[in-house]
């Protein structure tokens, strides 16, 4: 899946809101702890809901409902998306701008954009 490729940053230890880029250890990433956890809440349900296709599929539930519900969790997927999308354009890119070095994020964020959109 191609938001897979997009980095979800401390999604495994959300302990601290301070940590870094995994290919790039130097370079600070910052998200508030409202933040952290209104991403993690959010792929919690979709997680649950993916659990519940699986569970339909498994009962031979009717295709048009599972497709229904797929849908549902491709969208909960794209407000996720665009909520790191927004914050790493707000925290990130602007923070690179401030330090001189927004060539090298805006290539970043390119790269990233082009493996996620279709």
């Amino acid at each position: 899946m191609a938001a897979s490729e997009l980095p979800l940053h401390s999604a495994i230890d959300h302990s601290h809101a301070d940590h870094a880029h995994e290919d790039q250890p130097n370079h600070p990433h910052v998200h508030s702890q409202e933040s952290l956890r209104r991403i993690i809440n959010r792929l919690s349900r979709i997680e649950g809901h993916i659990r519940g296709i699986k569970v339909m599929v498994q009962e031979s539930r009717p295709c048009p409902d599972v497709l229904v519900q797929i849908a549902a969790v491709r969208g909960g997927l794209d407000r996720v998306a665009r909520i790191i999308l927004d914050e790493h354009l707000t925290e990130c890119v602007g923070r690179a701008a401030k330090q001189g070095n927004i060539e090298v994020e805006i290539e970043e964020l390119k790269s990233a954009l082009d493996r996620f959109l279709p």
